[in-house]
């Protein structure tokens, strides 16, 4: 049942912010040079790997050029990936992901074989399921990246501190991962990112 779920609630959105999509692409490719997509490795359930798509939120070597960590401020984001970022609309690129069978509309947020391997024992349990669009996490560390970006050493601190609780939360998803509660954490969502919108100076 969640997959269907899943299936049909990826479809509509697709075609329901088609517009948007297109408007986004634009607006991507005239701000800097570059692809409209932005494709890194993560892994997915039963340690599948898999590219994750976002929209294009920095300058086209990003990877080359600092962290895989991004943090606040961070001079690799482009203006308009400010304003994607914010808003969390780059992150609607995964619904691609979702009709795909890589990631469902929500689960824990996938990670990075980096760190996949730093908490692998943690992930055996969470990686039964797909990963997911949004989750207990996202909700909780909404702004993770403005909260990094007050920290002295952002990657040290995100290992130390913010993963490890995510690990958890992720473990509480999976113990009482329903249909009625995938839908209950999609509607805490969608106001989250509407209360946030705001164009970048």
């Amino acid at each position: 049942m969640k997959r269907v779920f899943d299936i049909a609630a990826a479809a509509f959105g697709l075609l329901l912010l088609s517009p948007l999509f297109l408007f986004v692409a634009i607006l991507i490719k005239l701000d800097s040079r570059g692809p409209i997509f932005f494709r890194q490795e993560r892994i997915g359930r039963d340690f599948r790997p898999f590219f994750i798509y976002k929209f294009r939120t920095m300058v086209e070597n990003a990877a080359q050029i600092g962290s895989v960590i991004t943090y606040g401020g961070d001079p690799r984001i482009t203006r308009i990936g400010r304003f994607l970022r914010k808003t969390k609309i780059d992150e609607l690129a995964q619904l691609i992901n979702v009709v795909k069978g890589e990631m469902s509309m929500v689960g824990p947020r996938p990670e990075v074989p980096r760190y996949v391997e730093m908490f692998r024992q943690d992930y055996e349990e969470i990686l039964k399921i797909r990963p997911g669009i949004t989750d207990l996490a996202s909700l909780k560390y909404q702004d993770e990246a403005e909260l990094l970006g007050t920290s002295a050493s952002p990657e040290e601190d995100y290992v130390k501190r913010i993963l490890p609780d995510k690990l958890k939360l992720a473990k509480d998803y999976v113990q009482c991962s329903s249909l009625t509660f995938d839908i209950g954490l999609m509607l805490k969502t969608v106001p989250k990112l509407i209360g946030c919108r705001a164009w970048p100076g």
